[in-house]
């Protein structure tokens, strides 16, 4: 298909809301440690994959995402949709001969770096800008296929000289982009707008052989939609007011889920993402870079990376480019910048007082916010506790340090790990009181041969008092 350029205006919004759809486009990339060889990269592309139809035929991944959610456009008002996704590029290696000619070899070393076969993610996108008064009825529909392509690049040792080359393939992929729109009924003109993305493709495995990889070089990987209102807005799919709760429970979201994209406080703008994400994701103000690597903690990652040894990083530095910028990014990043990604508190934030009167008083400030001149804690409060001669009162008894009880934990904040010591005795080490006022009681269960360990190491297991019968001692 031919794609429609979005006005500046629309680019501008956009480009807001592709900060946050990058990381999802490459989420999970390339897994520390950012080798082609690690076992974690060997199978990859697992957000958002929609594979051919007779592949998902034979598996269980899908062939199409369907999105559905709530808008209130304005009259006039045209609808963006940008579709975006990677299209798998298999990296073939070879290296010059004695005659001149070329052979494939599983890896070229070169000075900083060692080339190996790699699938590399090319990213596509499909553009529809249509007024919302066309997509009623049957709506429209667009057809897109991208070609198979053949590259060939030289690879170049520290002399100049050709040592090899570097062939790039991509084959034929398809799709199309369904949009609908129906006016619900109701006190509010509201629209429930229906985006489906499908993958088209005619290919299929070769004698019903099972090859993902195959597959995957037909693929739409790491698929997802942006959608942007020139006049008008959408609703929250979270948390939608209450009039129109029923009618969002009524929206059907297969494999992808729509959230607010964009600057908070406006709602032109809709993610609709295979990876769950609240309404206005960002990006957090700390991170130095895209370290790439799903559900990445920034400063581990970092600090690993850091350590790898020098032929490690060589090895990262010819599986892709992402991976070497990683590596760079991590050997060149300063203390100060490390440090910031040690920690930030989200949860509290400041309010501005107000002018303070001629006599001394205290402003009012709600609950649960914090004041600006006040610490969220001060550690002059831990004076008055004492964890290991602390007592908590259970049913009557008191326990302590040395006391024992039966452990019976909740349903309300349990993980599996507690399930498995559901009715276990065991032996309270400590008595402890959060920042909220919260009494948690650190034990060690009877029979572990690591309790001693634990002990020696501080390193307990805490429920609280509601979670634990007390037991008398035989």
């Amino acid at each position: 298909m031919t794609t429609t350029a979005f006005s500046p205006d629309t680019e501008a919004r956009l480009a807001v809301a592709r900060q946050v759809a990058d990381a999802v486009l490459f989420e999970g990339y390339v897994l520390y440690p950012y080798r082609a060889s690690a076992a974690k990269n060997r199978l990859r592309w697992q957000f958002g994959v929609l594979v051919p139809p007779a592949w998902a035929a034979e598996c269980e991944e899908h062939d199409f995402q369907h999105t559905e959610c709530l808008m209130e456009p304005k009259a006039g008002a045209r609808l963006a949709v940008e579709v975006r996704f990677l299209h798998a590029q298999r990296r073939t290696v070879q290296q010059v001969r004695q005659d001149g000619g070329f052979e494939t070899v599983p890896e070229l070393p070169l000075e900083d770096r060692v080339l190996v076969p790699w699938d590399e993610g090319v990213e596509e996108r499909v553009e529809v800008l249509e007024p919302v008064e066309r997509l009623t009825g049957d709506g429209v529909t667009v057809p897109f296929t991208r070609p198979a392509r053949e590259q060939t690049e030289p690879v170049l040792d520290a002399a100049g000289r050709t040592v090899g080359r570097l062939i790039r393939r991509c084959e034929e992929i398809s799709g199309v982009v369904r949009l609908t729109a129906r006016e619900l009924e109701g006190p509010y003109r509201v629209m429930c707008l229906t985006a489906v993305v499908e993958n088209t493709s005619s290919w299929s495995p070769p004698d019903g052989s099972g090859d993902r990889d195959a597959a995957l070089a037909r693929s739409l990987v790491a698929a997802h939609l942006l959608m942007g209102l020139s006049a008008g807005s959408f609703l929250s799919m979270t948390d939608p007011p209450e009039w129109a709760k029923g009618a969002v429970a009524n929206c059907r979201n297969l494999h992808t889920w729509p959230v607010l994209a964009g600057e908070p406080g406006r709602a032109d703008l809709v993610l609709s993402s295979p990876i769950i994400l609240e309404d206005h994701p960002a990006i957090a103000p700390e991170s130095p870079g895209t370290l790439y690597d799903a559900t990445e903690i920034d400063e581990i990652l970092a600090l690993r990376t850091a350590a790898l040894t020098d032929e490690e990083k060589r090895e990262a530095r010819g599986t892709d480019e992402r991976a070497a910028a990683v590596i760079d990014l991590a050997d060149s990043m300063p203390p100060e910048v490390l440090e910031r990604l040690h920690g930030a508190v989200r949860s509290l934030r400041e309010v501005t007082a107000p002018a303070a009167p001629a006599a001394p008083a205290t402003p009012d400030v709600p609950d649960g916010v914090q004041r600006p001149d006040t610490p969220w804690w001060d550690p002059a409060s831990d004076s008055g506790f004492d964890p290991a001669h602390d007592r908590a009162l259970v049913d009557g008894h008191s326990l302590g340090a040395g006391s024992r009880v039966q452990l019976r934990p909740g349903l309300r904040r349990t993980d599996a790990q507690d399930l498995f010591l559901n009715g276990r005795s065991a032996r309270v080490e400590a008595v402890l009181h959060d920042v909220d006022g919260a009494v948690h009681l650190a034990v060690t269960v009877e029979g572990d041969p690591g309790a001693d360990i634990r002990r020696e190491q501080g390193r307990f297991l805490y429920f609280q008092p509601d979670e634990v019968v007390p037991l008398e001692d035989g």
